[in-house]
């Protein structure tokens, strides 16, 4: 593999360490021998792949010493009371088996836990994880106490799953770094081995070209997308000009899309290596996508051989180029198929027979948005003969399920799904839009799941992903395909709103426009309701990032839980905010005015610039928020919780304050506009 594991540096407190050197730092100093090593993965890092390569490399320089277990957590089935068993049940050898072989003096192993944040997509159980973290925390510091147990463990996963959790206070962290120039140079030399070094030169030249825009040579820093540059640009598919004026989300999907074309028509394995027609090469275009859907639809991990055979099962086309092929071979070609286009086949316990998993989980992303966008653009297919659209509206509500009715949309899939209907001659924003918000409203209304005389498409959704080891209720599928079609609406009111000819068309209010005969000012709350009937917070996880620039105005939102929602440049006026948690909130430019938020959590709430004239903030806690900029006229603030809050620049025209307001450690009130004399004489008497 040309990304040779010192081509990765791990960074802690911002100080990046050779792999090698941390390696046996970390493993020859019996000093940290009670530590739990957790190692944070950036998106597109490969933290997987870098576990693998690191359990790889311990085996090759420092077993026996140290012999590497690997364990993804989420194959884990159960975390039992005694952290022994769980590591016996959860390592599939024989010596596992039998008793002692944990307190073998003349073994140490080193227990690789791979995967901590696909414990919370699978949805198991904030408190059970928690637990299981502590015991892991307290059996490392018995193996260091105990002679016999001289074992160390190593937890990855992405650190924004941590939250809400205590951790163990021997966790230390450290975080996969973006490769820089030395470890470029490395593998540029490396590459030079494999390809000669006149193209590994000229790829090199390629990425420091003045005309080489900054955003290809920041995906560079990535060791798994360096390499699909660099295969790309060896075989002629980049080029100087490709990249000029594209946004950061355009390059990648540019190359994707090049890696793509470059897979389909260089990179193919033998029993497809005949000759294709282009009608065969988009059956194999296909049969990716399909993969990539039902590998997000699975989790986002792994996808079983029989899911996507069953999704192929329409596609005539599809169907009769892997018959080809298997006349050729004699065996299932699919898998086969795959291979070559960054799957492998899946392992682990919970991990069935005839399985495939992406290498890069951002090219499965790709691919499932490529295979949404196919869909989205059918179902405003017009009628060839007649008004309407060719798929009608019960067909509309069925795939909708069949393609949304699962976990969570990620930002990356919609950022892929958006860039991508951008450019598409076939993408009709405004039919799009009416149809998914019908389909909303009727969601909302329940009319989907109410059904009582005959199978639900919740229920039938449910059934099929079953079949596929995809454990889902009814309900959960339900509310997901709501949510996530909420998420595509939500999409395209920002969409429109860069587009002057689609302002007046696509206006989206999940409560229905205020003063109009479709407002419903509790829809929203009791959506939020609904949704987290599965889950406690599933309503905030899953549109959390999507509700920046949203419409929320009028709504009544009282006691609901928003922390660390992104409502950046939201429309909140004459909500009814009151005692909701928006601690951590994102709301900097955000219309509040008149907005209810009498006795809200905005603790550490980002306000900067934000529009709050005439807001009801009494008895409010904004200790820490930054409220920079803030247009704060006219607010109540009587009983408010101020300490250490930013106002530096902040309006304070005709504020309403008491003796019960707090303004301790507040900051920036020298630079604040209009600040009442009767609270300057406040704050310097008091």
């Amino acid at each position: 593999m040309v990304s040779h594991p010192f081509s990765y540096k791990v960074k802690k407190q911002a100080n990046p360490v050779n792999l090698e050197s941390w390696a046996k730092q970390q493993l020859t100093n019996p000093g940290q021998h009670d530590q739990v090593m957790f190692i944070q993965g950036g998106p597109g890092r490969g933290k997987s792949v870098f576990c693998r390569m690191f359990a790889d490399w311990v085996r090759q320089h420092l077993h026996p010493i140290w012999t590497p277990i690997l364990i993804r957590l989420r194959d884990i089935h159960a975390f039992e009371e005694n952290i022994e068993n769980t590591l016996s049940a959860s390592v599939q050898a024989d010596f596992a088996k039998k008793d002692g072989w944990l307190t073998d003096p003349n073994t140490r192993f080193l227990f690789l836990l791979d995967g901590f944040d696909e414990l919370r997509m699978q949805g198991r159980t904030t408190g059970g994880i928690e637990d299981f973290l502590k015991k892991v925390g307290y059996y490392q510091e018995n193996c260091q106490r105990n002679p016999q147990l001289g074992h160390r463990f190593l937890v990855t996963g992405r650190e924004l799953a941590l939250q809400g959790i205590v951790t163990p206070r021997n966790l230390e962290r450290v975080q996969i770094a973006l490769m820089d120039k030395t470890l470029q140079q490395q593998w540029f030399s490396n590459w030079g081995n494999l390809v000669g070094q006149d193209k590994a030169t000229g790829f090199k030249k390629f990425l420091q070209a003045q005309h080489c825009p900054e955003r290809v040579k920041e995906l560079a820093q990535e060791p798994l997308l360096l390499y699909l540059l660099a295969a790309m640009h060896r075989d002629g598919k980049l080029t100087d000009q490709m990249f000029e004026g594209t946004s950061s989300i355009n390059a990648k999907i540019l190359i994707y899309q090049t890696a793509l074309d470059w897979v389909l028509t260089k990179q193919r394995p033998e029993d497809l290596n005949f000759e294709l027609t282009e009608q065969q090469t988009d059956d194999l275009r296909r049969i990716l996508t399909e993969a990539g859907l039902c590998v997000t639809q699975a989790g986002g991990e792994w996808a079983s051989m029989t899911m996507i055979e069953e999704r192929l099962k329409g596609d005539d086309g599809a169907r009769e180029l892997l018959e080809k092929a298997q006349k050729r071979i004699g065996e299932n070609p699919l898998r086969n198929a795959l291979a070559a286009f960054y799957l492998r086949p899946a392992s682990g316990s919970v991990v069935k027979e005839g399985a495939v998993e992406f290498v890069h989980k951002s090219f499965g992303e790709f691919l499932c948005a490529l295979r949404l966008k196919e869909s989205l653009e059918e179902w405003t297919e017009p009628r060839k003969k007649g008004r309407g659209f060719t798929i009608n509206h019960d067909q509309l509500a069925e795939e909708i399920y069949d393609l949304l009715g699962y976990g969570r949309l990620t930002p990356e899939i919609v950022d892929y799904l958006m860039a991508l209907l951008d450019t598409s001659d076939d993408f009709r924003p405004v039919e799009l839009f009416e149809r998914l918000e019908d389909f909303y409203l009727c969601w909302c209304n329940g009319e989907f799941i109410d059904i009582l005389d005959e199978t639900t498409l919740p229920q039938k959704t449910g059934q099929k992903l079953r079949k596929h080891g995809v454990e889902l209720g009814q309900r959960q599928v339900d509310i997901a395909a709501g949510l996530n079609t909420m998420i595509l609406l939500l999409e395209l009111n920002r969409y429109a709103e860069k587009k002057n000819e689609l302002k007046d068309k696509i206006d989206f209010h999940p409560c229905g426009k205020p003063d109009t005969e479709g407002f419903d000012r509790q829809r929203l709350l009791r959506m939020i309701s609904y949704s987290n009937s599965v889950e406690f917070d599933n309503f905030l996880i899953t549109i959390r990032r999507f509700l920046r620039q949203a419409d929320l105005s009028g709504a009544n939102l009282s006691w609901a839980y928003l922390s660390g929602a992104d409502l950046s440049g939201a429309d909140v006026s004459w909500a009814y905010l009151s005692w909701a948690n928006l601690s951590g909130a994102d709301l900097s430019g955000a219309d509040l005015r008149s907005a209810d938020l009498s006795w809200a959590d905005l603790s550490g709430a980002d306000l900067r610039s934000a529009h709050l004239p005439s807001a009801d903030l009494s008895g409010a806690d904004l200790r820490s928020a930054g409220l920079r900029e803030a247009n704060l006229s006219g607010a109540d603030l009587r009983e408010a919780n101020l300490r250490s809050a930013d106002l530096h620049e902040a309006n304070l025209e005709n504020i309403f304050w008491d003796e019960d307001t707090k303004w301790a450690n507040v900051r920036g009130l020298e630079t604040a506009i209009n600040v009442p004399e009767a609270l300057k004489n406040y704050l310097t008497s008091s």
